[in-house]
């Protein structure tokens, strides 16, 4: 499956009575949400005894790519453009790859 054909998909269950500014808060929330229950699961798995429970995060990161996938529709944009541009940003960002001493020297405008 192609992303954009993913976000189109997704949003077939997208709540048509929301507003543009109503999908774009939704959005966000959920990403925090979202975000929140798949850190629970790895918190439980680091601190807790807890085996690592990769069938739940896997279900959690694919809620968080249902609201990533919203955010970019309220705003808009395709899930391809959105992930290209992050692509471009972390080769210029770390052109051979991660690096400590670029991690700590970064520019604060270099978001």
């Amino acid at each position: 499956m192609e992303i954009n054909e993913y976000q189109t998909l997704a949003m077939t269950t997208l709540n048509p009575a929301l507003t543009q500014k109503d999908v774009l808060i939704n959005s966000v929330m959920g990403l925090c949400g979202e975000s929140g229950e798949a850190i629970d699961i790895v918190k439980k798995w680091l601190a807790q005894g807890h085996q690592l429970d990769k069938e739940h995060l896997a279900k959690e990161l694919g809620d968080i790519a249902w609201y990533l996938a919203e955010a970019a529709t309220a705003l808009d944009l395709n899930l391809e453009d959105i992930l290209e541009a992050n692509i471009e940003k972390l080769k210029k960002r770390y052109p051979e790859g991660f690096d400590t001493h670029r991690s700590l020297e970064r520019n604060e405008k270099d978001i």
